[in-house]
């Protein structure tokens, strides 16, 4: 008799609720949500994605596939069937009370999910696509690997790295060197931040005030990042200058991380640089070509793309 293995998927759909609403800030909104199915959510990383399937007006969630391959039955779906999704991070998991935390960046009704983030109130139903505890491989999805001798971290962001950021710093062991930079619309999204002893912050307000012109996007974590990297010295460019290979982000994804096996700290440092993708584009050719940095030292990834949609 022939016994057929069960296949577990490593990410699996969670029809979930809003069970509480939390405005952090005037552009962050945090969005716990409940499901009987969450006790098997496993969040393995502290910027670990996962993706949110919003509902569709007068239809809810009805068209949500529910199968393993999930994703081929949505783009089988007529256009109007299908819900829209977006990339979010998990600032918190609590698979124990059946309850996931995720922050919303707020910019109105210009995009699905910062829209119904606007509106949401408890019972609101969504879907999560998140990693299955009961898959028995690693589900990725993360990509915070620092070397296990970094002295040094540096973490950098706008405001949709933020979330996945501050669950990274309420990680770090006690002692442990950190830079962190973050650029905010505005100074009222300085946000509390369980931070351990050795843990720098540093908020970039674009408008400190409500009577000042807000800088360019970008501008303040550009400045902050090469005044850091230039505090750092040689712990950050041990090599020559590299060659570098252009990115077309209007096209691709910029999204270069060294993994766990191969990413190293220069010296002891390693940077962890996420937001809008040209501004990582210029942070990436001013750390590797301009300065040198080793590319195994830094992860660069393009949340997203001005002008662009997401996913």
């Amino acid at each position: 008799m022939t016994v057929e293995t069960v296949q577990v998927p490593a990410y699996r759909t969670f029809p979930v609720q809003v069970a509480q609403v939390q405005r952090l800030s005037p552009s962050f909104l945090r969005v716990t949500f409940t499901g009987p199915e969450l006790d098997v959510f496993a969040s393995n990383g502290f910027d670990q994605r996962i993706k949110v399937l919003l509902p569709l007006p007068g239809r809810g969630i009805v068209d949500c596939p529910a199968g393993d391959d999930w994703y081929g039955a949505w783009r089988a779906l007529p256009p109007e069937q299908q819900m829209p999704i977006r990339t979010y991070t998990v600032r918190a998991a609590r698979p124990e009370l059946l309850e996931v935390d995720v922050d919303f960046v707020l910019h109105g009704a210009t995009g699905p999910a910062s829209a119904w983030a606007e509106r949401a109130v408890v019972g609101d139903e969504v879907v999560l696509v998140g990693p299955n505890a009961r898959f028995a491989g690693p589900t990725g999805g993360f990509e915070w690997h620092p070397p296990a001798d970094a002295s040094c971290l540096l973490l950098a962001g706008d405001e949709t790295a933020v979330p996945a950021i501050c669950a990274i710093v309420e990680s770090l062991p006690e002692g442990q060197h950190a830079r962190v930079l973050l650029e905010v619309p505005e100074a009222g999204d300085v946000l509390n931040v369980a931070a351990p002893r050795g843990v720098e912050i540093t908020w970039l307000p674009r408008q400190p005030a409500a009577a000042t012109i807000p800088a360019p996007r970008g501008q303040l974590l550009t400045a902050a990042v090469v005044a850091a990297v230039l505090e750092l010295g040689d712990r950050l460019a041990p090599s020559p200058a590299a060659e570098l290979a252009d990115v077309d982000v209007d096209s691709e994804i910029l999204w270069e991380v060294p993994d766990d096996t191969t990413a190293r700290g220069s010296s002891g440092v390693y940077a962890w640089l996420a937001g809008e993708a040209g501004v990582v584009k210029g942070l990436r050719r001013h750390l590797v070509r301009d300065v040198g940095v080793d590319r195994r030292s830094v992860a660069f990834m393009g949340y997203w793309r001005a002008g662009r949609v997401s996913d």
